[in-house]
């Protein structure tokens, strides 16, 4: 056993994560690989943003076929475990399993990374196969080839994780690029010695692929291909599952399952099945808590990198965005392999294959509220974004001045914003004015959970705010209207009974203790004026009252 070479390793990291409370058993899709490892000279690539599982399921490949440790206590508990030939195919195999995206210390260059790879996988096959003579000077893939003429049955499967990280660090030049697929090539591309070749990734391989490098590849993107679609992120019924476990083992659960559709959803596979961003269902979990943990530091700046070239030219994209609608873009996932993005539809593209986007019909939005409070972030931190930042940090004073019932300062700011020139506040519907509150009450997504057109009391609300950190918390209800007044929409929000929203079901703990607050906002054509109004609807701890009384009539 070495580094690469039967690496016990990945049987250690999959044995932790199979020991995790919320472990979710995906060994069906080794059934699919058995017929691919019999057959040999097989390539897939699985490419699929970060923190979907796809170190964990390379991990899962190498423990189950490598030589190096006896997996049975895990994998015979499995729902691998009733698939026919099982047992011929659990650790049989030679496995060279790769991490590519592991640097040596202090890395400045190409030469270095690509040397460390080659020199541990030389070390690796000259104590794995002693009788075969290697020399330090020699191409890894003729020593394998050599391993092969002397040991016919000494064939691999490969699984190389990450392929596409070198492209994302500074010292890689295009040149450099050139070399590590002619590497990649030159080690797997029609050797006898590859039975399969498992590469996983972020970037799709197709702009490589044209030539005659990486060709052999079949690839499977989460957008394009229904094949192993399910096997990558959390499916609905799986999320549900695991929501299960988690009532079971809190005392005191904190995280609804509606929780989990609105901050971890929004990703779809080929064939229209939804998925959740794993890691991020995981972590809220395990931590009783909403909140963003699919990517550890720099949210805003990781989005950022992508539109600061092009700001005038997505920026009102941006806008439409985050107040909740879909935007055209002809995603291409090639796209995403330039670092210097120019196009909005190159901007789009790689957004996409990153996760930050998710795309439907030929349109593109923010797939949830985890993803929607990064790019709220960066409009409101992201002066060069120049009057949608202006807007965004006036989003606190609304939010404050909403709360005070301070209309006449909620009508004021009202008022710049639709003296500013974002394309949206034509109000030809309220639809365009929904999108220009969803904007000016962006600080609230700091400590509430925004939803729109939400199901409340016998009918559909246009806002409602509910308190996501501090459940004494004011709760809000925000009805618009067109050539109408605020005391139509207020009237509306009582005669719906929209309060019954925060009052959970009968017999249930009360979820909000304070007070319900209705806002109505109208715009009036003619005089082009916005008129504001809010009404204590419920006193601080009354909603469980209120449900009392209204239950029979709703």
């Amino acid at each position: 056993m070495g580094v690469y070479v039967n690496s016990p390793a990945a049987c250690t990291l999959y044995r932790n994560e199979v020991s995790r409370p919320y472990f979710v058993d995906k060994t069906q899709m080794l059934q699919e690989l058995f017929p691919l490892v019999t057959e040999g000279g097989n390539y897939i690539c699985i490419t699929r943003p970060r923190r979907f599982g796809k170190t964990v399921m390379a991990n899962m490949i190498s423990s189950f076929f490598s030589k190096g440790q006896d997996m049975g206590d895990i994998f015979g508990r499995l729902v691998i475990s009733g698939a026919d030939g099982f047992r011929n195919f659990l650790n049989r195999y030679f496995v060279i399993h790769i991490c590519l995206n592991e640097l040596p210390r202090r890395c400045g260059s190409y030469e270095q990374y690509i040397s460390r790879i080659e020199k541990k996988l030389l070390r690796d096959l000259k104590q794995e196969f002693p009788d075969v003579p290697v020399c330090e000077d020699d191409a890894v893939w003729d020593v394998l080839t050599e391993i092969y003429t002397g040991i016919p049955d000494a064939r691999f499967i490969f699984v190389l994780d990450e392929w596409d990280f070198i492209f994302h660090r500074d010292f890689v030049t295009d040149e450099d690029k050139k070399l590590y697929l002619a590497f990649l090539s030159s080690l797997l591309k029609d050797k006898p010695y590859v039975l399969l070749a498992y590469m996983t990734g972020i970037l799709p391989i197709a702009k490589y692929s044209s030539g005659s490098e990486l060709n052999m590849f079949l690839e499977y993107t989460m957008a394009s291909e229904e094949r192993f679609s399910t096997c990558f992120g959390f499916t609905e019924a799986e999320t549900d599952g695991i929501y299960g476990k988690y009532l079971e083992r809190s005392q005191h659960p904190a995280v609804t399952r509606d929780g989990l559709r609105e901050w971890y959803n929004g990703y779809q596979t080929c064939v229209g099945e939804r998925v959740y961003n794993p890691r991020s269902v995981t972590g809220a979990l395990v931590n009783n808590q909403l909140g963003n943990y699919w990517t550890s530091s720099g949210p805003y700046d990781e989005i950022f990198y992508y539109v600061q070239n092009n700001i005038a030219d997505v920026r009102e994209d941006l806008v439409r965005m985050v107040s909740g609608e879909a935007v055209h873009a002809q995603v291409r996932e090639y796209a995403a392999v330039s670092m210097n993005l120019k196009t909005k539809n190159e901007i789009f593209s790689a957004m996409v294959v990153y996760g930050f986007l998710s795309c439907r019909n030929g349109r593109v939005f923010i797939p949830n509220q985890e993803l929607m409070g990064q790019f709220a972030d960066m409009l409101q931190k992201e002066s060069s974004l120049g009057y949608v930042y202006r807007l965004a940090k006036e989003s606190s004073r609304m939010l404050q001045a909403t709360l005070a019932g301070d209309t006449e300062t909620m009508e004021k700011i009202l008022e710049y914003v639709h003296h500013t020139e974002i394309p949206l506040l034509h109000y030809n519907s309220e639809t365009e004015l929904a999108g220009m509150v969803n904007l000016i009450y962006l600080a609230a997504r700091d400590s509430y959970r925004v939803e729109r057109e939400d199901k409340a009391g016998t009918g559909y609300v246009d806002f409602i705010f509910y308190p996501a950190t501090d459940r004494s918390a004011d709760c809000l209800i925000l009805e618009l209207k067109v050539n109408a007044t605020p005391k139509e929409a207020i009237r509306q929000i009582k005669d719906r009974r929209y309060a019954l929203r925060f009052a959970g079901k009968l017999g249930e703990e009360r979820r909000y203790a304070g007070r319900v607050l209705a806002v109505g906002i109208s715009y009036d054509r003619a005089s082009k004026k916005h008129k504001c109004e809010v009404e204590v609807l419920l006193p601080a701890g009354k909603c469980q009252n209120y449900i009392t009384v209204n239950a029979e009539k709703a």
